[in-house]
């Protein structure tokens, strides 16, 4: 199975001189073909920079990124623009849909980049609100919709143009646990038909879609694992932690706390001797006797 994405030593910077920042550090990377990878971490990790070189929005500092097996450095701005547009497919929080356009010409828009008739995109579209779920709002505007609804607008523009790569940024941050669910299980029919996904989220509970999750911390990537979809990783739940602890560890640790609380007695019969630490016992010198002197009466 072929690699989709290969980063070695990838590096993003911002700024100059004091106001520099350093939002990849060497960041070391490879995305099978199929695979479901969430991306958790706290605000200002780098998840969203990763994305966006990965989703060839933005170029790194330092290192190689290739996609598909071509360096992405050494891409012609046109042709990058062609990658971009033909591969990748993204899915925001905010949704980014343009608000004087009905739905499916939101939808349309990407094919209309890709120099293809109106008559034939609108019908693209049209198929692509089916699959989320949304033929009949197909003319109504961004603001006429809820945010699940619109959110699936987004998806299903994601999705217009078949790409191999889907790429979502907190796509559930603005909904409600019932419209979260129902993204979630979109991305996941996506998933099961071969795409590769990559998604950025907070929740722990998202993590059961995924095959792998990443946890990210000031620019680097500190703990990647696989899981078993269906299944929330401890490490997930315990907001990626090093070493993540049971429940019998936590009992366990519990108990050793309070019996080390229990001062310890002394075998009866003995007396506990105490030392100062650092300092040896000095042995006492004994007294030697000294003979008594005996006066003699003199004659």
């Amino acid at each position: 199975m072929p690699d989709v994405i290969e980063l070695t030593n990838v590096s993003k910077i911002y700024g100059f001189g004091n106001a520099t920042t350093v939002a990849l550090d060497e960041v070391n990377l490879i995305v099978k073909k199929g695979e479901f990878v969430a991306i958790m971490g706290a605000s200002g990790s780098g998840k969203s920079s990763l994305l966006n070189v990965i989703g060839l929005l933005d170029r790194p500092t330092h290192g190689t990124y290739s996609l598909s097996g071509r360096v992405v450095s050494r891409l012609r701005p046109n042709r990058l623009a062609k990658a971009r547009r033909d591969h990748i497919g993204f899915i925001f929080q905010s949704f980014n849909l343009l608000p004087r356009l009905t739905a499916l010409d939101n939808v349309a828009l990407p094919l209309a980049y890709r120099g293809m008739t109106q008559t034939k995109r609108l019908k693209q579209a049209g198929r692509a609100l089916e699959d989320v779920g949304l033929s009949d709002r197909e003319y109504y505007l961004p603001k006429n919709l809820s945010g699940g609804e619109a959110q699936r607008v987004a998806i299903a523009r994601a999705l217009v143009g078949n790409p191999s790569l889907i790429i979502a940024d907190e796509p559930t941050g603005n909904l409600d646990s019932v419209n979260s669910k129902i993204v979630l299980e979109l991305l996941a029919e996506l998933h099961a038909k071969g795409s590769t996904i990559l998604m950025v989220t907070h929740n722990p509970e998202l993590t059961r879609y995924a095959t792998r999750v990443l946890y990210m911390h000031d620019g680097g990537i500190m703990f990647d694992e696989q899981t078993k979809i269906g299944e929330v990783p401890l490490r997930a739940r315990s907001g990626g932690q090093a070493k993540p602890k049971t429940d019998e560890e936590e009992q366990l640790e519990g108990v050793s706390l309070f019996m080390s609380t229990i001062p310890a007695r002394a075998a009866p019969g003995r007396k506990k001797l105490t030392k100062k630490p650092g300092k040896k016992a000095r042995k006492t010198p004994t007294k030697r006797k000294t003979p008594a002197k005996t006066t003699g009466n003199k004659s």
